[in-house]
């Protein structure tokens, strides 16, 4: 009673301090426990309850933790490796294209280098009977020079150009969705025109104009060809046309009436076929030209009057009637005689009236005679050509003067020589290559 009162009376009564006993047989110890330390020590139990609360809620959440976490992962390890994979597949069809491409370029290039030495070689087997035809070579068209060295240098350099974007292909780098990837890397971007034409499409563009070029070529060969062709069956017709009107002979079995060949369609295939039709009529001009040459169908006095004819006139030493067997030609002393026609010499000399004469046989039963000469220049058994000099004008022999008598004999017989000079006139053109 007295206490509680002198509580109320002089103020609250500090607490007193705990003592906790330990005895152990007849040791004894103890420990006393002051207010403070009880609230240290409760502070500490509450510490560690508070952390073994929350270590003890982390590892019951850690496994939804760590289970999130490695699926976002794997999510996006899946997603880089779907990304790798797409961009190696496409570097392989970027790859694979460019691998085609580069074969296609090759095989055009290949077509084109046997397609141009195609051309060549048939331009060098044209080259003979261009010759015949009198024609220049460079009037055919010809490709360009080296074909196989400029195709060659442009199949390496787009070989070049390819290895070196394959060499520049980009790696991946970590972060998949950084990767771009464009397919035109893989190629020359330099060779790319402005206009956004793809090399591929360059190329095509290329190898399609050279190979109309070079069939441009092939047709111009085979029209000009054929173009040759017809010229000489028409020369060879107007040859045996103008000799069958004047009464000469045609060589063996060439028939006058010769036609045109046939023409057959412009096909690079048919090179070979007109070729043979170009020989064929080259050969037949030939044989018309050739025989024509052995006939006296030149003049031998060109620009030389005719003042007597074939036939019967006043006899100059007589005055009277008789037979002029040839033509004389108003020629002064020394004027070059040649001769009318192929053949071979089977006289040189004097020969009675005719003073210094030159026979000449042609074959065939002709033979031509060039009298009065003041000179002989060939000899006996020689061969002349027609248009061969053979002697020189004078007035030997039975002769009133310088002039050239002109004879031809047909089998022995005397034949007016006016129907062959006006024939020679006529193929004079005709038997000279253009």
């Amino acid at each position: 009673m007295s206490q509680r009162q002198d509580s109320r009376v002089f103020g609250k009564r500090p607490k007193e301090a705990h003592t906790i006993i330990f005895a152990s047989g007849d040791s004894i110890r103890h420990i006393t426990v002051r207010p403070w330390m009880a609230g240290l020590l409760m502070s500490f139990i509450g510490v560690m309850a508070i952390g073994y609360l929350a270590a003890t809620t982390y590892l019951i959440l850690r496994d939804d933790l760590i289970g999130a976490s490695m699926a976002r992962q794997a999510r996006m390890q899946h997603a880089y490796e779907d990304r790798i994979a797409a961009l190696r597949s496409q570097v392989d069809r970027v790859t694979s294209r460019q691998l085609l491409d580069q074969q296609l370029m090759e095989e055009k290039v290949a077509e084109l280098i046997a397609r141009q030495n195609a051309l060549t070689n048939r331009h060098g087997k044209l080259g003979p009977l261009l010759d015949r035809a009198g024609v220049r070579p460079e009037t055919i068209p010809l490709p360009s020079p080296n074909p196989r060295k400029q195709a060659a240098a442009r199949t390496e350099t787009v070989k070049g150009q390819r290895l070196a974007s394959l060499a520049a292909t980009p790696q991946v780098i970590a972060d998949p969705k950084t990767v771009r990837i464009n397919p035109l890397a893989y190629a020359n971007v330099s060779s790319v025109p402005a206009s956004g034409e793809t090399v591929s499409e360059r190329a095509d563009r290329i190898f399609s104009t050279v190979t109309l070029s070079l069939k441009s070529i092939e047709r111009e060969q085979i029209e000009k060809m054929q173009g040759l062709a017809i010229d000489a069956y028409e020369t060879a017709s107007q040859i045996g046309e103008i000799m069958e009107d004047s009464g000469l002979p045609l060589p063996e079995g060439m028939e006058s009436a010769v036609g045109g060949p046939f023409v057959r369609p412009v096909d690079p295939k048919a090179f070979d076929a007109t070729l043979e039709d170009l020989d064929h009529a080259l050969r037949q001009l030939d044989t018309m030209r050739d025989h024509a040459r052995k006939l006296p169908i030149g003049i031998p006095a060109p620009d030389s009057e005719i003042t007597s004819r074939y036939g019967n006139r006043r006899d100059p030493f007589l005055k009277r009637m008789a037979f002029h067997g040839g033509i004389d030609f108003r020629a002064s002393t020394g004027t070059p005689i040649n001769s009318a026609g192929a053949g071979v010499v089977v006289h040189a000399g004097r020969n009675g009236g005719y003073g210094k004469m030159v026979e000449i046989d042609h074959g065939g039963g002709f033979t031509s005679r060039y009298a009065h000469l003041s000179k002989v220049l060939v000899n006996k058994g020689d061969h002349v050509s027609l248009g061969q000099r053979i002697g020189k004008a004078g007035s030997t022999g039975r002769s009133t003067g310088p002039h050239l008598h002109y004879e031809i004999r047909q089998n022995g017989n005397s034949i007016d020589p006016m129907r062959f000079l006006q024939t020679a006139r006529k193929l004079e053109p005709l038997l000279v290559a253009q």
